[in-house]
């Protein structure tokens, strides 16, 4: 096996792994990662409104 392939399925177990024994931890750091790119997105959003007004 390569490394990339080891790497890969060694995160995704972890991720399942997680996810299991800490589904409130887990959601919680989804609904923070997903709050960080709709702040990210209403930023740029907000940048480009500005360029035409």
């Amino acid at each position: 096996m390569n490394v990339k392939k080891v790497v890969t399925l060694a995160a995704v177990a972890l991720l399942l792994f997680l996810l299991i024994t800490q589904p409130d931890q887990s959601a919680d750091a989804v609904k923070a990662a997903l709050g960080g790119l709709r702040r990210g997105a209403e930023s740029i959003i907000t940048f480009v409104r500005s360029l035409f007004d």
